[in-house]
């Protein structure tokens, strides 16, 4: 069965820093996140050969440690052979982390990222788009 795009999804916790020393760590996350994905995805889906952008916006509980550009490489190979044949087809991520002390706001969200606004944190919001330039328009 094709994929339909855009593929929004939930993945609750704190995501797992490529930089990990824990191997077990990494794998556990990548398991998670391609679990989250699941339920976004028609069963016997193919995994699509076409360009996307993944946007992630990360909402954590506190101040985060670490630098947020490592979440990005779990995700993406969680994804990988699922979702997407090969990284080759990731022509833009967006990475963005909302910490509780900072005021923002969305304009028109989607369902699932209003269900990660009111959620219990921390929780990562991933989707993935067929159109890598329909935020450029």
């Amino acid at each position: 069965m094709e994929l339909i795009f855009p593929i929004e999804f939930l993945v609750s916790g704190t995501p797992v820093s490529f930089q990990s020393a824990r191997p077990s760590s990494k794998s556990q996350w990548k398991q998670k996140v391609r679990a989250a994905s699941d339920g976004s995805l028609p069963e016997n889906h193919f995994a699509c050969e076409g360009k996307l952008a993944v946007t992630l916006f990360y909402f954590p509980v506190g101040p985060v440690q670490g630098d947020v550009d490592n979440i990005v490489k779990l995700v993406l190979d969680a994804l990988n052979q699922h979702i997407y044949m090969d990284d080759s087809q990731i022509e833009r991520v967006v990475i963005q982390k909302f910490e509780p002390q900072r005021v923002f706001s969305f304009t028109q969200p989607s369902p699932v990222l209003t269900a990660a606004l009111s959620a219990q944190k921390p929780i990562l919001y991933v989707r993935l788009s067929d159109d890598p330039f329909e935020e450029l328009a």
